[in-house]
């Protein structure tokens, strides 16, 4: 005879067998644990902690910082930037060095990035006055490209995108053109999920003239990226999600060697000049991706992506994303099983090749249930309309604990409220 309760993704026999068979599980003690959480699946938007990153802030500050003082910059903090963009880069955009620099917030990135190619384009060819985005982009992303329009007078073309499907390279081929200076999309959309095609938009914007920024701060770290093989221009992405830099991390932004040296960003600060200690009149750019730079480097603040690219580097992005599809897969059987039949929608991709680290379900009065949830140790997060994004990262995430947060899910769905 079958036991049923083996045989179904929601019994705990089944999570613990998944468990059992994860080459990635021994990473999850890596992760400082939260007492009070029994579910953590908000990785895609804020990363754990990793117990070595508190040795090594610690360490930092005792004999970096206390110890040497001011001669920490010559001794190699003022290259900190390249350095850790370039570990960024060979660990999980697959470009090569000295293309990808860790600097300022995303927002700052994307639009030093945005308006040097739309400024590019505008004096190569006066007629690409249009930036292509989609209208369920990230809302930094899109308020980024509303203000460069603004500054340049240029014109945004909107893409209708399905907050469920995407954006297709169908569609993007309808748009571009000889007018078209930029194209900005998400390579992970953050609201459902969805993967885009990178490859084959970037060719087609190439086709057209146009060059592509890619925001991947919902991909990077969870599916693997070619940046130098699909050929694409540049992109920015966030560091505090998967790569667990912690809360306001520090992002990366990605020039192709290519257009160093073409493209200036807007922002002249002193740290992207040529030689920023001279203190001289006037602005002279840095050579190479030292020029996207523009203040300071927020040293203290990347102190925690060393454990992380670490970790990263001995698990390999492959076996990440082996595991992130496998997680997702997963939390999708149990929505299908516990959720489904209370009326909730699934809003992700079905096809693991077109679906990135997160899953959304959506349902009437989710903003409600995502209240309860966090009161009871089960932390994922919702966006509006009616969206609850199950986000999984692979490396400290069992599935075991999917199990428990889409099982309270499905009680809270069920729960009478109190009058």
């Amino acid at each position: 005879m079958t036991d049923r309760s083996v045989a179904s993704p929601a019994s705990r026999a089944d999570a613990e067998r998944r468990d059992a068979a994860d080459p990635l599980a021994p990473y999850r003690e890596r992760f400082l644990p939260a007492g009070d959480v029994v579910a953590y699946l908000d990785g895609n938007s804020l990363g754990r902690p990793l117990r070595a990153v508190a040795d090594r802030l610690a360490r930092f500050c005792t004999e970096d910082w206390a110890g040497r003082l001011i001669r920490g910059w010559d001794e190699g903090w003022i290259d900190s930037p390249q350095t850790y963009g370039d570990r960024i880069a060979r660990a999980a955009l697959g470009a090569a060095d000295g293309q990808t620099v860790v600097a300022d917030s995303t927002t700052v990135l994307l639009y030093k990035l945005a308006r040097a190619a739309v400024d590019e384009q505008l004096a190569a060819d006066p007629r690409r006055r249009e930036i292509v985005i989609d209208t369920d982009n990230f809302p930094t992303d899109r308020y980024i490209v509303e203000g460069i329009a603004a500054e340049r007078g240029t014109t945004l073309r909107w893409i209708d995108a399905d907050p469920e499907s995407g954006v297709t390279p169908e569609q993007v081929a309808a748009v571009v053109g000889p007018q078209t200076a930029l194209v900005l999309l998400s390579h992970v959309a953050y609201r459902s999920g969805f993967l885009a095609d990178a490859p084959a938009i970037t060719r087609i914007a190439h086709d057209a003239g146009a060059l592509v920024l890619w925001d991947l701060c919902h991909s990077v770290g969870s599916v693997p990226l070619a940046l130098d093989d699909w050929g694409v221009d540049l992109a920015v992405g966030c560091t505090y999600k998967y790569l667990n830099g912690g809360p306001g991390a520090p992002a990366f932004g990605y020039l192709a060697a290519r257009h160093q040296g073409r493209l200036q960003q807007p922002i002249r600060g002193w740290f992207g000049h040529r030689t920023p200690f001279a203190m001289g009149p006037g602005y002279e750019p840095a050579e190479g991706i030292r020029s996207l730079i523009s203040g300071t480097p927020p040293v203290l603040a990347m102190v925690p992506l060393d454990a992380n690219l670490d970790l990263l580097d001995e698990a390999g992005i492959g076996a990440v994303r082996a595991k992130s599809v496998a997680l997702t897969s997963y939390a999708l059987e149990l929505a299908d099983e516990l959720l489904v039949p209370h009326s909730v929608r699934v809003a992700s991709p079905r096809d693991p090749s077109r679906r990135g680290g997160h899953v959304t379900v959506c349902a009437p009065g989710f903003d409600e249930v995502t209240v309860r949830l966090w009161k009871r140790g089960v932390i994922p997060d919702f966006r509006a309309p009616d969206g609850i994004r199950i986000g999984l990262a692979p490396l400290s995430t069992s599935f075991r604990e999917v199990l428990a947060g889409v099982t309270a899910i499905a009680e809270e769905l069920v729960r009478p409220r109190r009058p």
